[in-house]
């Protein structure tokens, strides 16, 4: 694994990404819910065991990314998909992009997050201070075709 390299050079940064499933409950299946749980569990122990040798580790949990598998999914295409996630979004006037993901990742990459490990960082606009707007969201959304 890259720990390998790191160790010697007694830095680095590895990155997991996860989801919000972690910070709301009962929007998932259990057992995906179950998987998300498990990589930050992962990234917890790591961590603790990397941190000594001063190897950062950190989570993404974004929101839904109208990702291929998420419109696969949902059964709708592009724009559709990125339409029914942001009607459920808390943060509006932007749809969140796969690119938005990889900003968080270059941030808690750099050297600017050089102290920064066990962090699970959340990128859903607000969304998991809220209530399941989600589910309300497509079922008023699949109800209307």
């Amino acid at each position: 694994m890259l720990q390998r390299a790191m160790i010697p050079a007694k830095k680095g940064s590895i990155i997991f990404t996860s989801n919000t499933t972690l910070v709301i409950n009962g929007e998932a299946l259990h057992v995906y819910a179950t998987s998300k749980h498990a990589v930050v569990g992962l990234a917890k122990n790591l961590c603790f065991e990397l941190g000594q040798y001063g190897i950062r580790i950190n989570c993404i949990l974004p929101y839904g990314v109208a990702s291929p598998m998420m419109i696969d999914s949902l059964g709708v295409d592009q724009a559709e998909g990125e339409e029914t996630m942001h009607e459920a979004a808390t943060l509006k006037g932007i749809h969140l992009k796969a690119e938005d993901v990889a900003e968080a990742a270059v941030y808690l990459g750099s050297d600017e997050c050089r102290y920064i490990s066990g962090l699970n960082l959340v990128v859903d606009g607000g969304y998991s201070t809220t209530t399941p707007a989600f589910k309300i969201a497509l079922k008023a959304h699949f109800s209307a075709q």
